[in-house]
């Protein structure tokens, strides 16, 4: 990705300590944002990836101002992984509609189906990776068969995907 992108990104991670993940990602990302764990009530900022932290879900609200916060929170109690994927996805969509990319990697299970599902039924983006260049293709496998990813590409291709969706953007 080039320094261009100015979008706030919201990561879901499953990881013991999101700090493993944020060292990980300072070292090896090639954009020019900053990187931080998300912390509760705060307005993200373009520029910037928040890191969900282990054990909380991240979810994004709009406020009656129509600003929009993070919100880190144990609820829902019922998903099989905190933070979950779906829980993130499900508010991206509520909140940003048809201005949601949603992105799907490497994973076990079917966490991320119902939430990227949301993001495609509000007119939102849906990328998935390959099984070629997954570690596990259990995540994108799902939403592949549901048929709900608009592109399947290769890891190192999500990037381009993503400045696409940009350029595209703001041309219309």
């Amino acid at each position: 990705m080039c320094g261009t992108y100015s979008d706030p990104d919201l990561i879901q991670q499953f990881v013991l300590e999101a700090r493993d993940l944020l060292q990980s990602i300072e070292q090896d990302l090639i954009a020019k944002v900053k990187v931080r764990e998300a912390e509760h009530g705060e307005a993200p900022e373009p520029g910037f990836v928040y890191i969900a932290p282990a054990g909380k879900h991240t979810k994004v609200v709009r406020n009656a101002d129509s600003t929009v916060n993070l919100c880190l929170s144990d609820s829902p109690f019922d998903t099989q992984h905190k933070p979950s994927v779906d829980v993130t996805m499900l508010s991206v969509a509520e909140v940003f509609g048809g201005n949601s990319v949603g992105i799907i990697l490497t994973g076990m299970g079917t966490d991320g189906l119902e939430g990227m599902t949301a993001i495609r039924n509000a007119g939102g983006i849906t990328i998935g990776q390959d099984e070629a260049s997954c570690a596990v293709y259990g995540m994108p496998r799902c939403c592949a068969e549901s048929g709900v990813l608009q592109k399947i590409v290769p890891v190192s291709y999500v990037p381009w995907q993503i400045l696409r969706v940009i350029r595209y953007r703001a041309r219309v």
